[in-house]
């Protein structure tokens, strides 16, 4: 059976004007669910539900979990920093419906895959913190939003030994895309750096003692029907939920519940 794969969409809370007037909107690039389906799942957009009852919901009918990118940025607060820059910050329905997805991943030990504005997500959910610019706040840094199309390779990455993600692509080194100006500072609690750029910016994060729990700065989804590595990424992560125990209620549960 195809693992059905919970994806998180992007939120406007109504600042746009939509036919019918200034309407909060759920969005998401196609990208990530064409990945998700050609490569053998069943994506779900997840609606931002507030009521954790619901969330607990949500979960118990997916297999894995995907948490997109965003344009935005995390809100500082969530790590303990006041905001020092003007980059717009990711509604707050958004920030805290993935936060608190990311905790019950690892509770649950449901395989989850975070992208780029994911990834961070997936860090500062688990205690770690973020550079709010890049540019800004290190010194000697590669380019990391680059202006070639994105299904363009950017720079190199380098891969820790024996982690998931080297075990994955079965190499030490490899090429990704890039397009962020944030990125990872202080690793989250239990989570380990699985790979860096030349310039030292951290690429990869991940938590060992879990069957996938995978975050990605770059953006694979742009790259899977190119390019190999990329491919075995969303390949490997479907396998993981395809072999985890189901959250969902029985139907005997189900008619006791109701």
């Amino acid at each position: 059976m195809k693992p059905v794969i919970g994806v998180t969409p992007d939120f406007n809370a109504g600042d746009r004007q939509e036919w019918g007037g200034k309407e909060p909107t759920y969005f998401l690039r196609a990208r990530y669910v064409r990945a998700i389906e050609e490569l053998g799942g069943v994506p779900v957009i997840l609606p931002l539900v507030g009521n954790r009852a619901a969330r607990r919901r949500l979960l118990e009918g997916v297999d894995g979990l995907l948490l997109t990118g965003s344009g935005p940025d995390l809100d500082p607060a969530l790590y303990g920093e006041r905001k020092r820059y003007t980059f717009p910050i990711v509604a707050e329905r958004r920030s805290s419906f993935e936060l608190d997805l990311v905790r019950s991943a690892i509770r649950n030990q449901i395989p989850t895959l975070a992208i780029c504005g994911g990834m961070q997500s997936m860090n500062v959910a688990c205690g770690g913190s973020l550079y709010q610019d890049i540019p800004a706040q290190v010194d000697h840094v590669l380019q990391h939003r680059q202006t070639t199309p994105a299904v363009r390779l950017s720079h190199s990455i380098s891969i820790a030994p024996g982690s998931l993600l080297n075990r994955i692509v079965r190499r030490a080194r490899m090429q990704v895309n890039s397009s962020h100006h944030q990125s990872v500072k202080a690793v989250g609690r239990t989570l380990i750096a699985s790979a860096t750029a030349p310039d030292g910016i951290i690429e990869a994060i991940e938590l060992p003692t879990h069957p996938f729990f995978l975050g990605l700065q770059w953006h694979p989804e742009f790259l899977f029907e190119r390019h190999l590595l990329h491919r075995r990424l969303f390949q490997t992560f479907l396998r993981a939920a395809s072999r985890r125990p189901s959250l969902r209620p029985s139907p005997a549960r189900r008619r006791n519940n109701s």
